[in-house]
């Protein structure tokens, strides 16, 4: 069974790149378009992992990760955080609410790719 991954963003040219690329390598792919959705999604989906984006509508980055680290069902999930936001002070507050990593926009997919595929090894 194939690994499965929640792309959680509301750009629609970074979902459809990500998606794409990340079906091609094997995964099973569900998306989300705002924070809310995400926790909805993550609880039906049970993803291994959650492309997050830090400022998104109805629950920001920060909010959905903290949700995740509670809820007894989803809290070994592995997050990796993307962002615009790289300040120190960010990916510091990302890493205190549990992300397993933190990828600031513009990223290389490949290393992208390579991250999500150590983190899930």
């Amino acid at each position: 069974m194939s690994q499965r991954i929640l792309i959680v963003d509301d750009e629609p040219n970074i979902v459809i790149s990500l998606e794409y690329l990340l079906k091609k390598e094997g995964f099973q792919i569900a998306v989300a378009t705002d924070g809310e959705a995400a926790l909805q999604l993550a609880s039906a989906f049970l993803p291994d992992l959650v492309l997050l984006d830090v400022m998104m509508p109805k629950k920001s980055g920060f909010e959905v990760c903290q949700a995740l680290r509670t809820d007894p069902a989803l809290a070994a999930v592995k997050v990796i955080m993307l962002t615009a936001k790289g300040r120190e002070t960010e990916v510091a507050k990302g890493m205190a609410l549990g992300a397993d990593a933190y990828v600031t926009k513009p990223f290389s997919t490949k290393e992208l790719v390579l991250q999500i595929k150590s983190l899930l090894a």
